[in-house]
């Protein structure tokens, strides 16, 4: 059966677990995904995110005029490891009094509201390159066991890094969110690349920007630190499509900024 070209989908990336993809539809069209309507460019380029745990098929629905369409994507499913980590002040693991658990929510809502901006800058279109070179130590989606406690999944691209060491943006966007010492990331910058995709970089000793300010791609935004949960100096990325949390690996893999 023919199938109008205003209904055509195509996608970049892979779908996977924790997989960010870059979609493009007939410019007009309306794009329904996870019961969401996803915003695109003048040009018809969307973005959407792929949870640790998503599992497939998933629909996507296009439309424009009478005409409508959906299209169903199976997810490749990933295993994660466990990581046990010693060593974290305890007081990161069990928070230890009623005061305590209201600041980890207070600050929590902090980083839910810099991450749901629907904003209509494209920078994420122009591709991401690591916010700085060192060993990974850590990795997205693994089960964190903390001083022998299962706790969350980690959701994050750990770089080690020496204290002070220079953290630069992945790619350009506007800062929301600058805070010095939050409980369990000790200092937090929320970095918003347009569309509902944030980098979210933790466990900073300090930061060079401040809330409200443009960035360039490969702007010196931050220092790397190791505040907050944390037994050494290390860079914390991490990357979300709203409350979607994504894998920064597979970005960087199908998405790198130009050379």
């Amino acid at each position: 059966m023919f199938i109008p070209q205003v209904l055509a989908l195509e996608f970049q990336g892979v779908w996977q677990q924790g997989a960010m993809l870059v979609g493009h539809a007939e410019p007009g069209s309306k794009v329904v995904f996870q019961d969401r309507v996803v915003s695109l460019t003048p040009q018809g380029y969307f973005v959407i995110g792929l949870g640790r745990d998503v599992k497939g098929p998933l629909v996507v629905a296009v439309s424009r005029g009478k005409d409508s369409r959906q299209y169903s994507y199976p997810v490749a499913q990933r295993e994660y490891k466990i990581q046990r980590v010693d060593g974290v002040p305890q007081r990161t693991v069990t928070p230890p009094s009623a005061k305590v658990l209201e600041r980890i929510r207070r600050e929590g809502r902090l980083v839910r509201k810099a991450r749901a901006d629907n904003d209509q800058r494209e920078d994420f279109l122009q591709g991401f390159h690591k916010p700085l070179e060192g060993p990974i130590t850590g990795v997205y989606g693994s089960r964190r066991v903390y001083n022998g406690v299962p706790k969350n999944p980690h959701y994050g691209l750990d770089i080690a890094r020496p204290t002070g060491t220079v953290v630069t943006a992945p790619a350009a966007g506007i800062v929301k969110l600058v805070y010095d010492d939050m409980y369990y990331s000790g200092g937090t910058l929320v970095l918003d690349h347009g569309h509902g995709l944030t980098s979210t970089f933790i466990h900073l000793s300090g930061a060079l920007v401040k809330a409200g300010d443009r960035v360039v791609a490969g702007q010196a935004i931050a220092k790397v630190g190791a505040s907050g949960r944390a037994t050494g100096p290390h860079l914390d990325w991490r990357v979300n499509w709203f409350s979607v949390r994504l894998d920064p690996a597979l970005v960087l893999e199908y998405f790198p900024a130009a050379q």
